[in-house]
């Protein structure tokens, strides 16, 4: 039986491929299933210092298998769309607060909750095929998976209204303009190797800091000028007692280019 989840470590960096092709990687139960629990484990992996979200074949993922929804709907569940509460909140939020960094290879189309997955990530990075279609109205379902808050966060509130509700899509360059995608590369086969090199080059990084400074963005994204400040006090209070600071600010006054151990 094919994995849905595909899981490749190189070094400190964690690929992870949503693998069902043939159905450009809608999200059925085994796929969320497999996403949600290998998150869970990659929160409190050490060895894990970067991790990649990438889709098999030419695309991302078309977002919920609607094939598998309908015999949900057929079969009269009191409650369709559970699987919001047990998968994709689950999801959204160990993406979110990923104590790493999260670089998504969005390749083709990334549609409804495929694309709220690659609005989770951290750093983005497409190529000529790549689009985004907020697709939830087309079914007469509004958002999930985190995009009533990373939408608005990317594009501003008008944008996200309007790409929410006339649920359009967004090609590569406009995608680019707008935020929805940090880097476009000339050439889609170069997509995952961009994301995984720059995984790479993160991973080399200061890991605590970076969780840190994820962190401080989203408390500040919501709160006020005090709740920012509090969380930057607390921020440095950690990231001050790593050995990677002490080692890099010994390198700075000696002039060597620092190695960050992630701890």
């Amino acid at each position: 039986m094919t994995e849905p989840l595909l899981v490749d470590r190189t070094d400190a960096v964690v690929t992870l491929t949503l693998n069902r092709p043939q159905a450009m990687n809608a999200l059925d139960v085994a796929l969320k299933e497999a996403l949600r629990d290998t998150l869970a484990e990659l929160e409190t992996d050490r060895s894990c210092r970067a991790v990649v979200l990438a889709g098999a074949g030419g695309s991302f993922s078309a977002g919920q298998d609607l094939r598998e929804h309908v015999s949900t709907l057929e079969n009269g569940s009191n409650d369709p769309l559970g699987t919001v509460r047990v998968h994709y909140n689950p999801i959204a939020a160990r993406l979110a607060n990923l104590p790493k960094p999260v670089v998504a290879a969005v390749r083709g189309m990334a549609a409804g909750a495929g694309a709220s997955l690659a609005f989770l990530a951290d750093i983005r990075i497409g190529g000529p095929s790549t689009s985004f279609l907020m697709a939830f109205a087309k079914v007469g379902l509004a958002a999930d998976t985190g995009a009533s808050w990373t939408l608005p966060r990317l594009v501003g509130h008008a944008k996200a209204v309007e790409l929410l509700m006339l649920a359009e899509p967004v090609r590569a360059e406009e995608a680019c303009r707008l935020g929805l995608l940090t880097r476009l590369e000339d050439d889609d086969e170069q997509v995952l190797p961009a994301a995984q090199e720059l995984a790479a080059r993160l991973a080399a990084g200061p890991t605590v800091a970076y969780g840190a400074i994820k962190r401080q963005l989203s408390i500040a994204d919501a709160g006020t000028l005090a709740d920012a400040l509090s969380a930057e006090a607390q921020a440095q209070a950690i990231c001050g007692a790593t050995a990677d600071h002490k080692a890099a600010t010994l390198a700075f006054v000696a002039k060597q280019k620092p190695v960050f151990e992630g701890h």
